[in-house]
């Protein structure tokens, strides 16, 4: 199964998350609202949203299988990781620029 379409929001870190994900899965479902919090071993995972009714947290969406799982949250954090050394690579080119 694919995850194409794969857009990274990254967001101040806060309490050890880093970012908000969205990706099309299988060509056929919008998945979106997907917290990226990093890990305090290393590494990043993902969460997946959740909406409070009735005083209960309800899963709004979630991977079923472990092996989806995986699939989804390394597709995600490779896109993540790229998106932040593309954005640190601007950062520091522009600071050699205007040295």
């Amino acid at each position: 199964m694919s995850i194409t379409e794969i857009n990274i929001t990254a967001v101040k870190p806060k309490d050890g998350l880093v970012g908000f994900a969205s990706f099309v899965f299988a060509g056929a479902l919008y998945c979106g609202s997907v917290g990226i919090f990093s890990r305090p071993s290393g590494g990043y995972r993902l969460v997946y949203p959740t909406k409070l009714v009735a005083g209960r947290q309800l899963d709004v969406y979630h991977p079923i299988t472990g092996a989806v799982g995986r699939q989804i949250e390394e597709a995600v954090i490779t896109k993540f990781e790229e998106v932040m050394n593309n954005a640190r690579n601007r950062h520091s080119s522009a600071e050699l620029l205007s040295q």
